[in-house]
C-alpha cells in the first residue's frame, strides 16, 4: 500500500509544483515521513528531487550561470554536507522532547519539530508578499549557500532560501532556472553521499523499487502538469497545498504523525 501511495503523492506532488510554488521535496517528503522514519523520508525524497533536477540539467543546463554557481555552491555543497551529518546524529539519538501547551501534553522528536517547523516557514515563505519579493543583494551569495546548503542537507528545504539571493544577481530567466537546477543537484549529490553512507549501515534501508517507481511518477505528473496549466485555478491549488502543509507541519511538531 505504501508503494502505491507514495507513487500517487510523488506524480501529485510533480504536478502541483507547477501551481503551488513548493518544490517537489517540499511537497513530497510530508507525505513519505506518513510512512517511513523522517531520515528515511529525507532520504527517499532527496533521490526523487536529484532524479528530478538531473533530468532538467539535459534541457536548460547550457544556460547556468558559473560565476554564480562557484560563489553560491562551494559553501551550499560544504554545509549540505554538514547538515546530512547532523540528520544521522539525529537519527541515531531519536531524542524524545515532551512539551505541554494548552494544558495538552506533546511527545515528539527533536527531527520531527525541525522537520515540521521548517515546513510551516517555507509556507510563510510561500503566501507572503514579502518574502515573495524578498532578493537579497548578489554580494552575500555565499552566505545564501551557506543557508540553503545546510537546510537542504539536514531536511531538503533549500529551494526557496536559494531564490531569495539568486532573485538579484542579474541572471535571465533562463539563467536563473538553470542555475538553481545546477545548485540543486550539487547539493543532493553530497547530501545522498551521507545518507547512503550512514543509512546504508543501519537497519532504515531505502526500498530501491520503491524510489525508482516515485522517480517515474514524478516524471509523469511533470508531464501532464504542463498540459493542465491553463485549465486549473492556481490560487486554489495554491491554498489547499498550503493547508495541507500546515497539517503536515503541526502534525510532526506535535508528534500526531
Amino acid at each position: 500500500m505504501d508503494f502505491i501511495i507514495i507513487s500517487a503523492v510523488a506524480m501529485a506532488a510533480s504536478l502541483l509544483t507547477l501551481f503551488s510554488g513548493f518544490g517537489l521535496g517540499t511537497l513530497l517528503m510530508p507525505i513519505v515521513a506518513l510512512f517511513f522514519p523522517i531520515e528515511i523520508a529525507v532520504t527517499i525524497t532527496a533521490i526523487v528531487h536529484f532524479a528530478n533536477n538531473a533530468f532538467k540539467i539535459f534541457l536548460v543546463g547550457k544556460h547556468a550561470d558559473l560565476s554564480v554557481i562557484l560563489k553560491f555552491g562551494i559553501p551550499a555543497v560544504f554545509f549540505a554536507l554538514l547538515g546530512a551529518l547532523l540528520l544521522t546524529k539525529l537519527s541515531d539519538r531519536n531524542s524524545v522532547v515532551n512539551y505541554q501547551l494548552l494544558s495538552y501534553e506533546f511527545s515528539t522528536s527533536m527531527m520531527k519539530m525541525i522537520v515540521g517547523g521548517l515546513i510551516l516557514l517555507l509556507v510563510v515563505i510561500e503566501l507572503m508578499p514579502f518574502f515573495k519579493s524578498l532578493a537579497i543583494n548578489k554580494k552575500y551569495l555565499p552566505f545564501g549557500g551557506v543557508l540553503s546548503g545546510f537546510l537542504g542537507g539536514l531536511s531538503g528545504h533549500q529551494g526557496a532560501f536559494r531564490s531569495m539571493f539568486l532573485l538579484k544577481t542579474g541572471l535571465s530567466k533562463e539563467q536563473f532556472v538553470a542555475t538553481g537546477v545546477i545548485l540543486a543537484v550539487l547539493v543532493d549529490i553530497n547530501r545522498l553521499a551521507i545518507y547512503g553512507w550512514h543509512f546504508g549501515s543501519t537497519e532504515n534501508t531505502v526500498n530501491w523499487w520503491l524510489v525508482l517507481s516515485a522517480c517515474l511518477s514524478a516524471f509523469i505528473g511533470a508531464y501532464f502538469g504542463k498540459k493542465l496549466l491553463t485549465k486549473v485555478t492556481i490560487e486554489l491549488v495554491q491554498k489547499f497545498v498550503s493547508a495541507l502543509l500546515v497539517f503536515i507541519g503541526l502534525g510532526l511538531i506535535t508528534g500526531s504523525i
